[in-house]
């Protein structure tokens, strides 16, 4: 047995720093009484979610190497991305709201005088190795120590392309807060943050920093590190109110009914982050694709005249068989066919969303392999067709007709 003890020990000293810790003592208990917690892993809501490939791997890996599909997976040239400065984000924005998309899921939210950063990976890689794993297809906009202050960095869920190690060290190194769902504290912990400066909950949970309320909500997606998947850390999406602006970052999610619930209790939003990349028929359950990111934002804005939405997690790493651009392209048409607004800065250009000039334009189409037949007309949505759809939104839901709610349809 002590044999067998010191073999173990010894594999462990061998898992590289990145994979993190599993939570234990007090965390671990607290994990083990949460509602959302059963028969040793957490829930989904909606019930079970597949996270890894359906079908054989063989099938998977045919998608994955074919020799005409792969080269669409990333840009034929460099991505346009915005030289942010300091001089663009060291002014308040004039709405109150400014939002700065630093590529894949980072996003950089000052509302109400106040700096969130959501899920930063300023890393050059999503893995626990420095020599593997999905790179970069673009540079972050600007050093992580030009950002300036920020008052709570949010984190969504444990994977490597929202938990970024390096990212975190060198967070861990200023006076920022951290708020995370419910057992990723221990991986914060393991590389320097103190735990005095963690906000850790479970779903349905807030806190209170300055004066924004952050909460955790329901998301369908699923955890891990390591070579073991315990299923020991919570994912979560993220509402964020101040005292005049609210947004919402979706974080990884497939989607499912809650986002009605969420827009309820805590919308409507000022702007949605909402995830619309890396999705796949080989895991249908745990992202969205963009038709389906788009019905999630209309359930939490109960409707196309509300904030815009901010596509997110797409862009920077290549994680799926996918076109490159295709989520991109996706949002437009989504946009277009729901009357919806929608804001697609470059990857660190910052936009008001309630300002003027929130960027619509296409930007990918000047790296990205055109389609047979060209790209499809790409005209801003109009406030005639927001307005149209608003109208046909609220006959849906039976709103002076004095008829049930209608369930929409993607």
């Amino acid at each position: 047995m002590s044999a067998f003890r010191s073999l173990s020990s010894g594999l462990r000293g061998l898992q590289p720093e990145a994979f993190g810790v599993d939570p234990s003592g007090e965390r671990l208990a607290r994990i083990r009484r949460s509602p959302h917690f059963k028969d040793g892993v957490f829930q989904n809501p909606g019930g079970a979610a597949r996270i890894r490939p359906s079908g054989s791997t063989l099938e998977f890996a045919k998608v994955f190497f074919d020799k005409e599909e792969r080269p669409r997976r990333s840009p034929k040239g460099t991505i346009p991305v915005h030289p942010t400065t300091l001089a663009d984000i060291a002014r308040p924005p004039a709405t109150g709201l400014r939002l700065t998309w630093m590529g894949h899921s980072s996003v950089l939210a000052e509302i109400d005088g106040h700096r969130v950063l959501f899920d930063p990976v300023w890393g050059e890689r999503c893995s626990p190795f420095p020599f593997a794993g999905p790179k970069r297809l673009h540079p972050v906009p600007l050093p992580l120590a030009a950002l300036g202050p920020v008052d709570v960095v949010v984190i969504s869920h444990d994977h490597y392309d929202h938990l970024d190690m390096p990212t975190i060290k060198a967070l861990a190194d200023t006076d920022t807060l951290f708020a995370v769902p419910l057992g990723v504290g221990a991986h914060l912990e393991h590389w320097g943050v103190s735990a005095d400066r963690l906000r850790e909950l479970d779903w349905h949970e807030s806190t209170k920093v300055g004066g924004l309320t952050l909460t955790a909500t329901p998301a369908r997606h699923f955890c891990g590190r390591g070579l073991r998947n315990t299923q020991h850390t919570l994912w979560a999406s993220w509402a964020v109110a101040g005292d005049a602006h609210r947004i919402y970052h979706s974080g990884d999610t497939g989607y499912f009914d809650g986002f009605k619930e969420i827009g309820a209790e805590h919308g409507p939003f000022d702007a949605t982050m909402i995830q619309i990349g890396a999705y796949s028929d080989f895991w249908p359950d745990i992202h969205m694709t963009p038709a389906e990111g788009m019905r999630a934002h209309l359930d939490l804005q109960g409707g196309p005249s509300a904030g815009p939405m901010l596509p997110i997690h797409w862009a920077t790493f290549n994680l799926a068989t996918h076109a490159w651009a295709e989520p991109g392209e996706g949002t437009v048409a989504a946009a277009h066919a729901e009357g919806a607004r929608i804001a697609l800065p470059r990857p660190g250009e910052p936009f008001e969303p309630a300002g003027e000039g929130v960027p619509v334009a296409p930007w990918w189409r000047q790296v990205a392999e055109a389609p047979t037949g060209g790209w499809p007309a790409a005209e801003p949505v109009s406030e005639a067709a927001i307005e149209t759809a608003a109208e046909a939104a609220a006959e849906r839901k039976g709103e002076g007709s004095g008829e049930p709610e209608a369930v929409p349809v993607a």
